[in-house]
Parts: structure tokens; C-alpha cells; sequence
């Protein structure tokens, strides 16, 4: 957008802020209203032609340079001079403020049909566009406008837009995080925001977070960000698929004559196992949609026979008698040996 362009252009009112506003509070409003207008979240047309306003306005209020120039610019018009032609009296808004009066400083003058002419008898400017480069290097205008440099009127074309850099991310979740689900807290770019880890997540997984990457620049979209999942390992508990296993201890006479044993879930709930008689170290057992929440998943317990670590006399008579009257199942055994 030409510097020239800048008297009827409220920006401080487009971003809704007052004239004295930090930068800060410049940059705050702006996230603001792209947050709501930006293309990407608001499909509309005059959504469209939002943004780019704001986008406008933001380009030059958040250069300290820029910002500068527009004020005193602003000022000297009075707070938004227009040309007026046709009736052969070229001028701007009238009072004490009068445009024209400005142009007098530099030894130019109004006048002339259809416009606003300028004498050059005084040395003064010859143009418009001068007047502007007598603040600086004119023509550094928003990506959606013309330029104009230096006193002679060449055209640039509006920059092209540049959708900002992904990120990447390394998150770690403890065990029941990841099976269950969970809100984390996240900065990008210095902002914080919350994002929903779904429940489910195994180790080594990625998650796509739309537009929470680096900024675009010239109105380009945001990038994105991949969190990498790290799951911690629980002493206990692990995840197959959407199932959840859990080692179930029992003893020779719970797997041997079937048993209902009970345990605690990994929200610490007690549930039943039902143990079938017969059942060796390494078989399965399952309750039904106890896995990963929201999918068809179970709580798988797997048998582990336990025997004790220094038996008694008495025990160990009574194992000895177990085996005699299982003779064939110990020979089976012993085959499976050779």
C-alpha cells in the first residue's frame, strides 16, 4: 500500500486500538482479529477483505519507522484529508487544517482543473509522492498494495504470501496419559495453548496440529506443528493395540481347579478375572471393552503360575503327590522336553 494512500486510512481504528498503543498491545489486537478474519478459519468474502485491512494496518503500525511516518503524515491532514477536483479549485478538507497550507511550505500551491497541481518556482516538491519522501524512503507499502520509491513512480507488485515453517515438537506422556487422553499445555512463537491428546497414543506416534506452526508473512497462512509422542513405561500395565495387558498372577491351585480373581485397573477400579480350570503360565484372559477408551479394546490379564520360592516339607510332599496322580500330563511335559 503507497504512503499516498495513507490519509484516509484509519489504522489505529482498524485494529481498534488508541493512538498511544504499545507495541505490544498493537501486536495483541492484530493476533486477535486474524484469529477471527483469517481465510483459512473464516471462508467468507468479507472475511477476505478483513484481513487484508488488518493485515494493512498491522504492517505499518508494527514498524516503529513506518508508524512514525503515518503519524505525522495523519497529522498534518488533519486526521484524514481528501483530494477534491473536478470544479477546477483542487484542495483538501478546509479550516485551519487545510492540506494546501502544507504544500505552501514547500513553495508549491493548489489549483488548476480536474485536481491538485504544484508549482515548481519555488524549488519545492513537484509531486505528491515527494512530499511523502520528504519523510523517509516512500513507497514501503503493505503486501497487498503498490509502492512507489523515491520520488519517481515506479510500480512493485504486491508480494507474494508465505505460509510460515512447520515446527516439531517432542512431548512425553505417562502411560495412562497416553491410554486415556490428555490436555496439554504448549508455546509457539510465545504464545500458550492448549492442544487434546486423543487417548490411544503409543510411543514413536505424531500428531498434526493445524496453523499452531511458525506465522506466514504478507498474509501467507501459518505453518503447522507434529508432536512426537514419548510414552513412559508403567511397571505394570502395557498397550496392544487398543488393549490393555496387565500380568495376572495365580497360584498351581487357582489355575489348576479355575478361580475368579481380582485385581485393580489402571484407574485403580477393582474388576474380576475369571480364571478357566486347566489354565497354564502365558494363557489370556479377557474383560471386555476395559481397554482404550472409546475403542474396541479389552483389559487382557496373562497368566503367570506362581509357586513359592522356599516351599515346606508338607508342600512339597503334596506337589510330589500331584504329579503321581497326573502321570500322563507329566509325561506329556517331559516329551515337550526332548
Amino acid at each position: 500500500m503507497a504512503e499516498n494512500e495513507w490519509l484516509d486510512k484509519d489504522f489505529y481504528k482498524v485494529l481498534g486500538v488508541s493512538k498511544d498503543a504499545t507495541s505490544a498491545e498493537i501486536t495483541k489486537a492484530y493476533r486477535k482479529l486474524a484469529r477471527k478474519y483469517h481465510p483459512d478459519l473464516n471462508k467468507t468474502k468479507e472475511a477476505e477483505e478483513k484481513f487484508k485491512d488488518i493485515s494493512e494496518a498491522y504492517d505499518v503500525l508494527n514498524n516503529a519507522d513506518q508508524r512514525r511516518k503515518y503519524d505525522a503524515i495523519r497529522q498534518f491532514a488533519g486526521g484524514g484529508a481528501r483530494f477534491a477536483g473536478g470544479s477546477g479549485q483542487g484542495g483538501f478538507g478546509g479550516g485551519a487544517s487545510d492540506f494546501s497550507d502544507i504544500f505552501s511550505m514547500f513553495g508549491g500551491g493548489a489549483g488548476g482543473p480536474g485536481g491538485v497541481r504544484f508549482s515548481t518556482s519555488g524549488g519545492g516538491p513537484t509531486n505528491l509522492n515527494d512530499i511523502f519522501s520528504m519523510f523517509g524512503n516512500a513507497g514501503s507499502g503493505s503486501p497487498y498494495g503498490a509502492g512507489y520509491g523515491g520520488g519517481s513512480s515506479s510500480y512493485r507488485e504486491p508480494q507474494e504470501a508465505v505460509r510460515g515453517d512447520d515446527l516439531t515438537k517432542n512431548i512425553t506422556l505417562t502411560f495412562r496419559q497416553a491410554v486415556k487422553g490428555a490436555t496439554i499445555s504448549l508455546t509457539s512463537g510465545g504464545r500458550k495453548f492448549k492442544a487434546h491428546v486423543p487417548a490411544g497414543m503409543s510411543d514413536g506416534k505424531k500428531m498434526r496440529l493445524p496453523g499452531r506452526g511458525k506465522h506466514g508473512s504478507n498474509g501467507g497462512s501459518a505453518g503447522d506443528m507434529y508432536l512426537k509422542i514419548h510414552v513412559k513405561n508403567d511397571t505394570k500395565f502395557s498397550l496392544d493395540g487398543n488393549n490393555i495387558v496387565m500380568p495376572l498372577p495365580v497360584t498351581i491351585g487357582e489355575a489348576v481347579a479355575g478361580a475368579r480373581v481380582k485385581v485393580l485397573d489402571l484407574d485403580g477400579k477393582e474388576v474380576t478375572f475369571r480364571v478357566p480350570a486347566g489354565t497354564s503360565s502365558g494363557t489370556e484372559v479377557r474383560i471386555g471393552g476395559k481397554g482404550v477408551p472409546g475403542r474396541d479394546g479389552d483389559l487382557v490379564g496373562r497368566i503367570e503360575i506362581r509357586v513359592p520360592s522356599r516351599p515346606t516339607m508338607a508342600q512339597k510332599h503334596d506337589a510330589k503327590e500331584f504329579d503321581k496322580n497326573s502321570a500322563e500330563f507329566v509325561d506329556e511335559v517331559a516329551k515337550e522336553r526332548e
